[in-house]
């Protein structure tokens, strides 16, 4: 017992005499010479505009329409976009949609919803918002495009929308301004619904020109005699 005794005592002195007060000395080092790291530069971020006066730029509206914190500011509100007419799909009207009014399609016709793409400049193809609403179908666009291939300022109310169609018609290379309301869905069709959740959809009430398309709007098949906008 008394040989343990000392044993355990002699331990724990030990013990506690190699505790001490736990704090290491400092022992500077020198400055290290060894070959710099390789770091990538700096990325230089795109200067781009959000907002033109009151309109939103394109590159402002879908940058704001995924974001957290702005995704909100356009619902149940007007909003007024600019940019430039990149595309149209005049030319994906089937040949059973492209008749004048008056005149139904037939029940397997399969038509797209008419619409343009506007962009932040001319040669932009990939960062563009559809125009969807401003025709309920291609015989609307028929029957105009006859009618301001006699008169300049030819009018026509859309039979389903009852609003005007824009005039001229919306067409490549023409910069507008356009009012109304925009989201990721697109309800005023009467053939259905879409949905963009990555650039969104202008359902518009108002278009102004800017700058008017330098050529008139034709759908396939149709001739017409004045080709360019005066």
């Amino acid at each position: 017992m008394k040989i343990a005794s000392v044993f355990a005592i002699t331990l724990t002195t030990a013990l506690l005499g190699g505790c001490g007060s736990g704090e290491i000395p400092y022992k500077p080092r020198p400055a290290y010479t060894g070959e710099k790291p390789s770091l990538p530069t700096v990325p230089t971020l795109p200067n781009k505009k959000k907002k033109e006066g009151n309109a939103y730029t394109v590159w402002g509206a879908t940058h704001d329409l995924r974001s957290i914190v702005h995704r909100n500011d356009f619902a149940g509100k007007k909003t007024t976009l600019v940019g430039w007419i990149v595309k149209t799909n005049y030319a994906d009207a089937p040949e059973c949609a492209v008749h004048k009014t008056g005149k139904g399609d037939p029940p397997d016709c399969k038509a797209p919803v008419p619409s343009f793409w506007i962009a932040d400049s001319k040669d932009e193809k990939e960062i563009m918002i559809s125009v969807m609403g401003w025709a309920s179908n291609y015989a609307q666009i028929f029957t105009l495009i006859e009618a301001l291939d006699k008169d300049d300022e030819a009018k026509l109310a859309d039979e389903f929308f009852g609003v005007d169609l824009p005039s001229p018609l919306p067409n490549d290379g023409a910069r507008v301004k356009i009012t109304g309301n925009y989201g990721i869905n697109y309800t005023r069709s009467t053939k259905g619904t879409a949905a963009d959740p990555k650039y969104g959809i202008m359902t518009p009430d108002k278009i102004e020109y800017l700058t008017v398309p330098p050529m008139r709007a034709v759908l396939p098949g149709m001739k017409i005699r004045n080709k360019t906008n005066k």
